[in-house]
């Protein structure tokens, strides 16, 4: 049996990131760039396997021993994520999985996502990490795998970083897909070589508008990156093509979409396989109606009957996408709030819609049937315990049927993260520091409030909001008793933070 060229691992450090949640309340979402990349460089030529250590549950110990199994030339770490705080969340278990699998096997590791495009020299700075893939690495793995993968070859393997004598080089970046290049050079998702749908799962609320059934759970992008320039965000930094320091998402901000008879035939296969929940992984789904309502016009005319979550902003969903939006199966829109106040928000560079149509949208869309998840940010830089106060006060009289609440966190590839770097504030010293949820969290202050205040402020705003008893009763009014249930039984899943002394 020959030799296979390469691994696509997705980590696992669920526990480390979601605490008690990690057990029933957190998704477990298909790992949807790993997909991508594998049907890449099988489009070229080369063997791939892609091994989900989180589907398959394996813990850190079982997954170096898998991977060392498989008997790879490569083996290339995944930490991409579908949300901000993903990628950097997940280096957790790939260094963590990574350093197990040096001490088992003699083997070439590769690191790729976005904290890797954010800080690749910094990554590289792992003894598990031979080679980073710059940007989002889809021309540079190719490039890599048609090397011998010697120190000399790679060299002058463009896209990549590697270590030369234990120094971090870093080659001229590869160029990013080009929209009209997507199909053939990202030709979907490797479906095949994922576990089956069945071990992935939604968020619990995903699943409320669909009786609590949260497993056979899909996802897809139809668009990469977002045009956009928000501070807190990192999401853009994979389109980075210079290797200057301190670039950030701002400075690569870049747009593209695959056309909707390619997103078409991704529902197909998903209605084959009797899929009923889909995410739309996209940054900002709601956002070309050119495109977003071609896609939702096909689902239509197929007569599909999924439960899908997408993304949108508060100022590009307008009124009269709503309805064709609700009969395509978008059950729930994410909407980045953020904060109601117009002046903390030009703070974060997401000042492009005001008060008023906040309110105005929120009810345009129950009208239309559709669920909310708010999504709030607690500690920007000019918060303050009253402004805080107010976001949550009006989160309490806007109740959407999901809330996000954030604490503002640093990215690595944000704006904030330069900023903070510059300024010398204090940022995490892990990586699952990273995450909202996990025990060593770590949140930016401001010169209003102290880090500890901010934290203590969300989480408390977390159980004020998901135990009031109107909320709770427009949950099992909409959803059903089981709704009501699982946000009660959530909140007895207390986190633990070692910033507030537990």
């Amino acid at each position: 049996m020959s030799k296979l060229d390469i691994l696509f691992v997705h980590p696992n450090a669920s526990e480390k990131i979601y605490q008690g949640l990690a057990k029933n309340n957190s998704a477990i979402e298909p790992p949807i760039w790993a997909g991508m990349l594998a049907n890449h460089v099988r489009s070229r030529g080369f063997s791939t396997a892609i091994l989900d250590c989180e589907a398959e549950r394996l813990d850190w110990e079982s997954s170096a021993k898998t991977i060392s199994d498989f008997d790879a030339k490569v083996i290339c770490f995944v930490v991409y994520g579908q949300q901000p705080s993903a990628s950097s969340q997940n280096m957790t278990g790939a260094v963590g999985i990574a350093n197990l699998v040096k001490q088992l096997i003699n083997t070439t590791i590769v690191f790729v996502g976005g904290h890797v495009a954010a800080l690749p020299e910094e990554v590289l700075q792992e003894d598990c990490v031979d080679i980073v893939l710059l940007n989002e690495g889809v021309y540079a793995i190719s490039n890599l795998l048609s090397t011998d993968l010697s120190l000399e070859q790679l060299r002058n393997c463009k896209g990549i970083g590697y270590k030369d004598n234990g120094k971090a080089c870093l080659n001229e970046p590869e160029r990013i897909v080009p929209k009209a290049n997507l199909a053939e050079d990202l030709p979907g998702i490797a479906w095949d070589l994922l576990p089956s749908f069945s071990k992935y799962r939604t968020a619990p609320w995903h699943s409320w508008s669909n009786g609590s059934e949260q497993y056979s759970f899909a996802a897809l992008y139809t668009s990469l990156g977002c045009p956009y320039k928000c501070s807190f965000c990192m999401i853009n930094i994979i389109n980075r093509t210079s290797n200057l320091p301190m670039v950030t998402s701002a400075d690569s901000n870049m747009f593209r979409w695959w056309d909707p008879e390619f997103i078409i035939k991704q529902f197909d296969y998903f209605a084959e396989n009797n899929i009923k929940n889909v995410k739309i992984a996209d940054e900002l789904f709601v956002l070309n109606p050119n495109h977003f309502i071609k896609i939702c016009n096909m689902i239509i005319e197929r007569g599909y009957d999924f439960n899908i979550w997408a993304y949108s902003r508060v100022d590009t969903c307008k009124p009269q996408y709503l309805d064709t939006l609700k009969k395509a199966g978008i059950n729930w829109l994410g909407l980045g709030i953020e904060n109601p106040n117009q002046s903390l928000r030009q703070e974060i560079h997401k000042d492009h819609f005001v008060d008023v149509k906040i309110t105005d949208l929120m009810q345009n869309m129950r009208d239309a049937g559709i669920s909310i998840g708010g999504n709030y940010i607690f500690g920007l830089p000019m918060d303050t315990h009253e402004s805080m106060q107010n976001t949550l006060d009006f989160a309490m009289s806007n109740k959407t049927e999901m809330v996000n609440f954030y604490c503002a966190m640093a990215y690595p590839g944000s704006p904030l993260h330069k900023t903070a770097r510059e300024k010398r504030w204090e940022l995490p010293k892990t990586y699952s520091g990273y995450s909202q949820h996990s025990y060593d969290m770590l949140n930016l202050s401001n010169d209003n409030l102290t880090a500890k205040e901010i934290m203590a402020f969300r989480d408390q705003a977390f159980v004020t909001y998901n135990s009031n008893s109107s909320y709770l009763q427009m949950l099992e009014d909409k959803f059903g008793t089981h709704a009501r249930l699982n946000m009660e039984e959530t909140l007895k899943i207390k986190l633990k933070r070692k910033l507030l002394g537990d």
